[in-house]
């Protein structure tokens, strides 16, 4: 099987949508872009973007009249998308079909990237009026809204969430985290085994740990009572679980007990000496006093000096869940 650590060198390319806008394309309303530096420059060095652009795709063009999310009255759950100037232009039904063509299409997508605000694009708090003109509350965008129902286990954010090194760092380890697991199912096509499940879950159990103990215990259970089901109704449910799990935020509390966890395979290996610097470094950790990183490379060192005993943490997709040269725990 294929190991997270090889995924940069796979032939299988990481795909990820994103907002034609974010790529330096001019389609916005008034014929500008919204250029992540971060996607362009850095992340596209490891993925490969499918940029889209729903209100271009549908025909709008650009420049040209800008939209807004309207419902009828504050109670409706009913949002249109409509012109600002002319609220007789409705694409509604165009921007809904677009995304229900493109999530049938793109399905083979690890993860989706937003543009912020945007009536069609926008993943959390995109402004909605009433029919006077008068802001009131949020909603999502149409577009945004119909992909994630067709899939809602795919990691999806908005650009300038991507801006937060936490959510920056989450985001990826859940796109990771699904190609993974894609990965891993086209090896196993045909052929999957409780077995196979069982393995692929010892690589992820500290990093389920980290995020969710609640998820820890109920995936545990879940591939302890497999006798009796059907291998591929428990592999659907492992990886709705996986998603769930790792879409909760990692506590600084919940790392250092990870840490300490891993630190208990090389209890019998180490010196005096470098069980108190190691221990140390995860307390400093805990405190806030250096970042995620120092504790952890250290500990990987460790782990990779050991030739006995560190298999199993030596395995743990938590020491390496996405490429190194990304940097996404320097500032954790």
């Amino acid at each position: 099987m294929t190991s997270l650590l090889a995924q940069e060198e796979t032939s299988t390319p990481i795909r990820i949508g994103i907002s034609a806008c974010l790529m330096g394309q001019p389609v916005r309303f008034n014929k500008s872009h919204k250029r992540s530096r971060f996607c362009t420059d850095v992340l596209s060095q490891y993925v490969e973007f499918v940029p889209l652009c729903p209100e271009v795709a549908i025909g709008m063009g650009t420049p040209r009249q800008a939209i807004r999310l309207v419902s009828d009255s504050a109670q409706s759950t009913e949002v249109r998308a409509v012109g600002s100037d002319d609220p007789s232009l409705d694409v509604t039904a165009p921007l809904t079909q677009y995304a229900q063509e493109q999530a049938s299409q793109l399905d083979d997508l690890c993860g989706y990237i937003l543009m912020q605000k945007s009536p069609s694009c926008g993943l959390f708090g995109v402004k909605r009026y009433l029919k006077n003109g008068h802001p009131e509350g949020t909603t999502q965008g149409i577009f945004a809204a119909e992909f994630q129902r067709h899939h809602p286990l795919l990691p999806m954010e908005e650009a300038g969430r991507l801006n937060d090194d936490a959510l920056r760092e989450n985001f990826l380890v859940r796109v990771y985290t699904l190609h993974d697991w894609r990965t891993f199912m086209a090896e196993t096509q045909g052929s999957l085994t409780a077995g196979d499940l069982i393995q692929f879950h010892s690589r992820y159990k500290y990093l389920v740990m980290a995020h969710s103990q609640a998820h820890y215990k109920s995936m545990g259970r879940l591939l302890a009572n497999m006798k009796h089901q059907p291998v591929k109704a428990v592999a659907e449910a492992y990886i709705a679980s996986l998603m769930s799990a790792l879409a909760k935020p990692a506590s600084r509390k919940m790392h250092t007990n990870t840490l300490m966890h891993l630190q208990g395979y090389l209890k019998r290996a180490l010196s005096a000496g470098d069980k108190h610097e190691l221990t140390d470094l995860i307390h400093q950790y805990r405190e806030g006093i250096v970042p995620l990183v120092v504790p952890l490379t250290l500990l990987k060192h460790h782990i990779s000096h050991q030739p006995e005993g560190a298999d199993y943490a030596r395995q743990q997709v938590y020491l390496n869940p996405h490429p190194y040269e990304l940097g996404l725990r320097n500032a954790l």
